[in-house]
């Protein structure tokens, strides 16, 4: 099966690809600015900005399965620039979904827990989402559009971690870095937890295999596609401590509210995943199994083998 890949040089892109083709599947990956002139597939630069041109760049591609992976999702980048986001995470997205139909080719859109303002927190694919900053509000936007020009196409709401090309995409490696630069400084710098604010991430690599089940099994919709278990982002970040060796005394457990970020945050960003679970016929991964995954690719040196895409 041939692939189209958005956003092939972000976390869950590059990651999506690789796993790609290990099960044989050949990969073609949009890309905007970032060049990767030794991945080991089709790499193409794409502005999804033009949104004129992304139907025939799809149609050229001749994709068996879409995955759009690209976007927007830098909260504050966003907060400065809507328009931007809006037509990133919206209107290209409707596009390629809207192609995908046109082509009889499936789609997967990738979208955020963040649709939701995070007040109570255990959503399901049912309750009515709320976004509170401009990224959410441009990522349900795009869940919208894209609903509406491809009927067909699976929704995939999402929240994940993993290693990136850059080595800075998720707040594992937040953590991992900051933790590791405190040891080898060997200056204590704290570093901090967000003990107010829960979500239920997924490892990378799970969420990618889960996608690709998810086109196998024909599915249609929206869905959340998380852990199954949620945590705090100050227990998650112990949690990484204590998986790599590092101090997690180093990790300082404060409120979201004291911090000097400048986008709104949701504070409870708990997702339901029963729906997912009965259509697969098992359990999404826990905390535990996310962790261990994660800390098996660091021992494979899997962030290296990323960086030698560039």
């Amino acid at each position: 099966m041939r692939i189209l890949v958005t956003g092939a040089s972000g976390l869950l892109g590059l990651n999506l690809s690789l796993i790609a083709m290990r099960h044989g599947h050949e990969v073609v990956g949009w890309i905007n600015t970032r060049t990767m002139r030794h991945a080991p597939f089709l790499s193409q630069t794409q502005d999804l900005y033009d949104l004129g041109s992304i139907a025939d760049a799809v149609d050229a591609a001749e994709p068996d399965l879409i995955i759009n992976c690209a976007a927007m999702a830098n909260l504050e980048t966003a907060e400065a620039n809507p328009d931007l986001a809006f037509r990133i995470n919206a209107q290209a997205a409707a596009e390629i979904a809207a192609t995908a139909l046109k082509l009889s080719v499936p789609v997967v859109h990738i979208s955020t827990d963040a649709v939701f303002d995070g007040v109570r927190g255990d959503y399901s694919e049912e309750d009515l989402p709320h976004p509170i900053n401009v990224y959410a509000s441009s990522k349900l936007a795009g869940e919208q559009a894209v609903a509406i020009a491809n009927p067909l196409a699976i929704i995939a709401r999402v929240n994940f971690y993993g290693w990136s090309l850059s080595g800075t995409r998720s707040l594992a490696e937040f953590f991992y870095n900051r933790l590791s630069e405190a040891r080898r400084a060997k200056d204590g710098a704290p570093v901090n937890g967000f003990t107010d604010v829960f979500f239920c991430p997924l490892y990378v690599g799970h969420l990618a295999e889960l996608l690709l089940d998810m086109v196998d099994k024909d599915l249609h919709g929206l869905y959340h596609v998380v852990s199954c278990e949620k945590i705090s982002k100050y227990d998650f970040g112990v949690s990484i401590a204590r998986k790599f060796g590092f101090d997690e005394e180093l990790i300082t457990p404060i409120s979201v509210k004291d911090s000097e970020l400048q986008a709104v945050r949701s504070l409870n960003l708990t997702l339901q995943t029963t729906k997912l679970e009965a259509a697969l016929g098992r359990q999404l991964p826990n905390q535990s199994q996310a962790l261990e995954a994660f800390h098996a690719a660091w021992k494979i040196d899997l962030p290296a083998i990323l960086k030698a895409c560039l």
